[in-house]
């Protein structure tokens, strides 16, 4: 059984819950596209493709709704050496549910992914919202805390997330997470 959850639990299986979240229970829809192209997760992607924000879209059919979407890298600088895990790349509050991050509050703007090592896993989190509130910036990128920040502005458990892997425009190969005979 557990074969099958790692099959159909990408976030899992790419370290996703664990490292950046804890397991919780999808309960909204995310859509991240960059240049036109949907992204799923554990989608490979270079910098120059990741170069300007993505469109995410959350859909539902109450634009009262409003979400918190976080964009963290926790592989840097190098996915050996974590140091600055969670470095934050995006932070948008207030986005109404059935629109997307353009309609939201941009806090921290977009920085677009640059690994120099290694490859790096770009992870978006979404929060549902319970009511409109200032959210600060952060003095710094590097060491974000997803789950810390969830807590300080009692946001619970994500609702949605995804991520894709990111290297250098020269680097070579991939994270890989094969089934083989059923073992990880």
């Amino acid at each position: 059984m557990w074969r099958n959850m790692d099959q159909r639990e990408p976030l899992l299986v790419g370290g996703v819950i664990g490292d950046v979240v804890d397991p919780f229970v999808k309960s909204a829809t995310l859509k991240v596209i960059y240049n036109n192209k949907e992204i799923t997760n554990g989608s490979e992607l270079r910098p120059s493709a990741v170069a300007s924000e993505p469109r995410v879209e959350i859909f539902g059919s109450d634009m009262r709704r409003l979400y918190t979407l976080v964009m963290v890298d926790p592989d840097a600088p190098s996915p050996s050496n974590p140091t600055e895990r969670e470095h934050l790349h995006w932070l948008v509050t207030d986005i109404p549910e059935s629109t997307d991050a353009r309609f939201g509050n941009e806090v921290v703007s977009y920085e677009s992914p640059r690994p120099i090592a290694g490859i790096h896993r770009l992870v978006f989190v979404l929060f549902r919202q319970d009511v409109r509130q200032t959210i600060y910036a952060p003095g710094w990128r590097q060491n974000f805390n997803t789950r810390d920040f969830s807590a300080l502005y009692n946001l619970g458990s994500p609702v949605a997330a995804m991520y894709f892997n990111c290297q250098r425009e020269n680097g070579c190969g991939g994270r890989r997470y094969h089934m083989v005979s059923g073992w990880a």
